[in-house]
């Protein structure tokens, strides 16, 4: 059986655009898209109908900057991309690429422009690992039509690109791919001459459809896990190598999600608004994602505790507490006992009446003390024992002590001007409070009217 070695790499800046059939590269290298109508996935951006479709096949862009999860084919599409346009590819890379290794391929780009007419298509993977300064330095060369930059990123650009040279780009956003379009490239590399076509291989359908899920739209994953699963699988005595779930399963080893910095705030995103939604199945889910990938449990704890203040409130003044107790008790107990505790706390504040009447009361009351003259505290409530002795005799003479009236009220003022920040939703143990609010707040008006 045929041996490849996994670790084989293309040279950083040398067109490797003809080089995917050979065995020395890794399967997911090799199995490259040779055109746009080999590539496999976003149709949201490379139907022929869409934008980026249209402005490849004319040839008529000057930079494009690509997002999206790993594995779904942003190296393969800029190879397309110069493919397409008759240009040069040289690939860089933001991690090891500094100014000067720019400017070294921009050099090249325009001695080549000059002497065989030919654009230069400059790739660099990973470019929200450059700089400022290194972004800065593409620009007048993008601008004046040197080089035609394609970037790729994991990041949103809106964070990571500077302003200047994203709006001198066309921006697509790639998505994972779908378990079909997976399936789609397993079958392609069990039959294609630069994948297996020349072993006698045969996988049952079941083992793909376990890769084509597990992968979580990661082509490049799933691949791979082919690839390790029929060079460490023996043939039988037939000479014929099957793959089996068994096999599947033993290739991809523990599951590794997509939780890049995008992924930690869309994660942790859904888990609040699942719980705020009251969905308790969609909250335990989120927090079992956000514990699979390995986030810190005292920033979920964290989130929690925030969460039954925020959301929930009055209406279940317990829901504090317990989530309270939850991030004490994560500290004493840690991982893996930890998610019992969590996933009691998620699913009591997820399925708890909720109100952001607090919430909403005390931004209320800061907005007013920001924006409106801060008022003066009444008289009667000032501490009679901060001032000198003629004003004793004045200040706090006139507090009426509640406890001294029936039900422990009496109507006084308490601010000095008519506002009610604090508007109780009116469910759960909030309704008891708005009740009891609002007949306070009647016996004030009628005192103040009197």
């Amino acid at each position: 059986m045929e041996q490849f070695d996994f670790y084989q790499e293309t040279p950083v800046g040398k067109n490797n655009s003809g080089d995917s059939g050979s065995p020395l590269l890794p399967l997911a290298a090799r199995m490259r898209p040779a055109s746009l109508d080999d590539y496999v996935g976003q149709r949201h951006i490379l139907a022929p109908d869409k934008l980026l479709h249209r402005a490849i096949t004319a040839d008529r862009f000057t930079s494009i900057i690509l997002s999206g999860p790993p594995g779904t084919g942003k190296t393969s599409l800029a190879e397309l991309i110069a493919r397409t346009t008759n240009s040069e590819f040289v690939r860089l890379s933001g991690v090891t690429c500094t100014v000067a290794d720019i400017r070294k391929q921009v050099k090249i780009a325009i001695e080549r422009r000059l002497a065989v007419k030919r654009n230069t298509i400059l790739f660099i993977d990973e470019i929200h690992r450059f700089n400022k300064a290194q972004q800065d330095s593409l620009l007048p060369d993008v601008e004046n039509g040197n080089i035609r930059l394609v970037g790729a990123t994991t990041h949103n650009p809106q964070f990571y690109i500077i302003g200047a040279l994203l709006s001198r780009s066309l921006a697509f956003t790639l998505e994972p791919l779908s378990s079909e379009d997976i399936r789609t490239l397993l079958q392609r590399a069990i039959t294609h001459e630069n994948g297996f076509g020349a072993l006698k291989l045969e996988i049952n359908g079941k083992a793909l459809d376990f890769l084509a899920a597990i992968c979580e739209g990661d082509a490049r994953k799933a691949l791979t896990a082919l690839e390790i699963a029929v060079l460490t699988t023996a043939p039988d005595q037939d000479g014929v190598i099957r793959i089996g779930e068994a096999e599947a399963s033993d290739s991809i080893q523990r599951k590794i999600i997509d939780y890049g910095d995008d992924g930690h705030y869309d994660t942790a995103s859904a888990f609040i608004k699942s719980m705020r939604g009251s969905d308790p199945d969609a909250a335990v889910y989120w927090l079992a994602k956000m514990l699979h990938a390995g986030e810190d449990i005292r920033f979920i704890a964290r989130r929690i505790v925030i969460f039954a203040a925020e959301d929930i409130g009055n209406a279940d003044p317990r829901a504090l507490t317990l989530a309270t107790s939850a991030m004490q008790a994560i500290e004493l107990i840690g991982l893996p006992e930890a998610r019992i505790i969590l996933a009691q706390a998620v699913t009591y504040c997820a399925t708890a009446p909720k109100s952001n009447a607090a919430y909403a009361a005390i931004d209320a009351a800061l907005d007013d003390i920001q924006n409106e003259r801060v008022q003066t505290v009444p008289v009667h409530l000032r501490d009679p024992h901060s001032a000198g002795a003629a004003e004793k005799q004045r200040q706090g003479a006139a507090y009426q002590y509640p406890h001294d009236f029936p039900d422990g009220f009496t109507a006084q003022d308490y601010l000095g001007v008519a506002k009610e920040y604090y508007q109780p939703a009116g469910t759960g143990y909030e309704e008891k409070i708005k009740q009891r609010l609002d007949y306070w707040r009647q016996r004030r008006s009628g005192a103040n009217a009197s």
